[in-house]
Formats: C-alpha cells, structure tokens, sequence
C-alpha cells in the first residue's frame, strides 16, 4: 500500500484533518533483516521506543522528533505497516542511559548487550554519516505508541 494513501487511512479512521501531517516514513536500521526484525517487535508491542544520535539529525538537518509527532514505520521495502506516535523524548549522553530507557526498546535484556549494540550501530552509522561515536554522544531516546496498524 502507497505511504499517502496508508496515511489517509489512518486519518479517516481516527477522525483527524486532511491536513494532518506525519513526521517521516522510516524503517529502523541499516539492514532488511534488523529492519523487518524491530518492526515485528513493535507490532507485537515489545517495542515502544527507540534511540537516534543527535549528531546524525543535525548533520542531515532533520528536526528532532517532538511529542504527539506522528511517523510511518514500513519494513525494509518501504511498505507501510503502522503509524506511531512519539509520546516522550529524552535527550542524555550515551553513558548515562540507564537500562530502563533501553528495555522500553525491546531488543535487549541487559544494559550492557545494550549498549554494545549500539556503540556497533553508533559508530557504523557515524561513519557513513562523518560524525565519531564516543561515550558522551547525546542520545535521542524517543517513546512511542502504535495508533494505527493495518
């Protein structure tokens, strides 16, 4: 199903404005089988957050996600499969996320497994992006709800 039309759906059915807008169309990650993996963790709601480095919106000049933005989650080819809807953000240096931010991410069962897969997302995506992962990276930790599936 096309973004725009997935998107118009939603509105119909929760009753909201036409002119209602969305955030961004995005799958999580940097391959299709951890895209189309998380994106089954937050349809099974085991996931309702996620986490973003700072460093990457301001290079590629993207506004931080604010509370009540919605978003559309696809799988890895861009088919949409659900809106969220970003209910907190909290802003903290990599070291300092305490491990009940991350369970809320439904990926890990410890802070350290944690924090190892993401200094490993981190530092992959700095690379492509030209920024360097270190223990004080601001983090963008984003809680979010499902409000919309098809």
């Amino acid at each position: 199903m096309e973004i725009q039309k997935f998107w118009e759906s939603f509105l119909k059915e929760a009753g909201l404005p036409l002119s209602t807008t969305y955030q961004e169309a995005f799958h999580f990650e940097l391959t299709q089988a951890l895209a189309d993996h998380l994106l089954k963790l937050v349809l099974t709601n085991k996931k309702r957050a996620t986490a973003s480095s700072l460093y990457a919106y301001e290079i590629q000049q993207e506004r931080i996600p604010q509370v009540n933005d919605f978003s559309i989650l696809t799988d890895w080819a861009g088919t949409p499969f659900c809106v969220i809807k970003t209910t907190a953000i909290t802003i903290l240096p990599f070291k300092r996320i305490p491990f009940a931010l991350c369970m809320r991410e439904g990926e890990d069962d410890t802070l350290e497994s944690w924090q190892k897969g993401h200094r490993a997302f981190f530092t992959k995506e700095g690379n492509a992006l030209g920024y360097s992962f270190c223990e004080d990276m601001p983090v963008v930790f984003e809680d979010f709800e499902v409000v919309y599936r098809r």
